[in-house]
């Protein structure tokens, strides 16, 4: 009589969050798609930090974001009051004089004032005469110890309408963003799948909008119609959606269009809403995140164009800054008031220039050939 002896049972491979996922059954399709995901982000984030650019762009945005959270926090510990810092009503109550005289001829602009400065100078009495003494607020005033970026013409603190500003840039450009990626992306997938008519009508659409500079359609619109921060957001996510943005995303889903598992798709019965929803626009998707953040750059600086030339009017921004220093007369004395401008105009460029840096970071990842470099 043969001995049966217990075999050990089949080696398995250790564990991994796919094998594991594929071994609970359909019920843990889900947990196979998160499994995917996690890796694929943390292979391309293995590629994106070797890229020194784009973690440098990366940094940059990570700290408007702290930026633009903080006044929250302040607000909250009672390190700033609204009263003072708030960026739209803020007053400083106390701010630095300078004693002044009036006189009928200036022979010392720093302690002496005409008549005609007086009367266009609301700060100052009208009734005062010749000889008389007074002591003139510094408003704008320079940083001190209470405003460490100094104040602006109206008495209200530089560093927290800097602060709200980023807050206002961040939302303009990830809405405009997102608006952007689903516009452009829907379009240049519609395209490349049906071709024919639908594909030259979009493109034309998409041709004539290049040919119209951005800027100055954006100042015709806001000319003729007054909107708010969200609505100048969907206004530049549309333009750029349906302008060169469908027609670079119409390229790669004609690259797609010609996989395999395309035609199997086709074979197997499915609509041409879930081939272009289910098979095109996710292998798309890479290529339109790497577009997001130019949109986002592109946001950022018509923005501030449209507040610098008063068009476009919100509650606090940098261009609302830069604004308020050009009307003001401060513009070109930068060597004198450097914080009403030079901050605000570094804000612009530090963050639209972090999110192309980025853009350039993932640039490696979508497009394999400069990993050989």
């Amino acid at each position: 009589m043969v001995e049966m002896t217990n075999l050990p049972e089949d080696p398995r491979p250790e564990d991994s969050p796919v094998s594991a996922a594929i071994g609970g059954g359909g019920e843990s399709w889900w947990k196979i798609r998160l499994a995917l995901m996690r890796r694929s982000f943390r292979d391309n984030w293995k590629i994106f930090r070797r890229n020194k650019v784009g973690v440098f762009g990366l940094v940059i945005i990570a700290f408007w974001g702290i930026m633009a959270v903080m006044p929250t926090v302040f607000f909250a510990t009672g390190f700033w009051t609204p009263a003072v810092y708030d960026p739209v009503t803020g007053l400083e109550l106390d701010p630095p004089t300078r004693t002044m005289t009036m006189v009928e001829r200036i022979t010392d602009p720093n302690t002496e004032i005409d008549r005609r400065a007086v009367l266009l100078d609301g700060r100052i009495p009208d009734t005062l005469q010749i000889g008389d003494t007074f002591e003139l607020p510094l408003q704008p005033a320079p940083p001190d110890g209470r405003h460490w970026l100094g104040t602006d013409p109206l008495g209200r603190d530089i560093l927290s309408q800097l602060m709200h500003g980023a807050r206002a840039s961040f939302f303009l450009g990830i809405v405009a963003a997102v608006v952007t990626v689903v516009i452009g992306t829907t379009i240049g997938s519609v395209a490349a799948y049906f071709g024919g008519m639908v594909d030259s009508f979009l493109m034309r659409l998409a041709d004539l909008l290049i040919m119209i500079p951005g800027v100055a359609l954006l100042i015709v619109i806001g000319a003729v119609f007054t909107y708010q921060l969200w609505h100048l957001a969907v206004v530049i996510g549309v333009l750029s959606g349906f302008g060169g943005t469908a027609i670079v995303l119409k390229s790669q889903a004609l690259a797609v269009k010609v996989k395999p598992f395309i035609d199997a798709a086709r074979v197997a019965g499915g609509s041409a809403r879930h081939i272009i929803f289910y098979h095109l626009i996710p292998n798309v998707m890479p290529l339109s995140v790497l577009y997001m953040m130019f949109t986002v750059t592109g946001a950022i600086q018509s923005e501030a164009v449209l507040s610098f030339l008063g068009i476009f009017n919100t509650d606090t921004s940098w261009g609302l800054m830069m604004n308020l220093a050009r009307t003001q007369g401060y513009l070109l004395q930068v060597a004198d008031f450097w914080w009403l401008t030079v901050p605000a105009g570094l804000a612009v460029t530090l963050l639209s220039g972090a999110f192309f840096l980025v853009g350039r970071g993932m640039d490696e990842i979508v497009n394999p050939r400069l990993r050989r470099r």
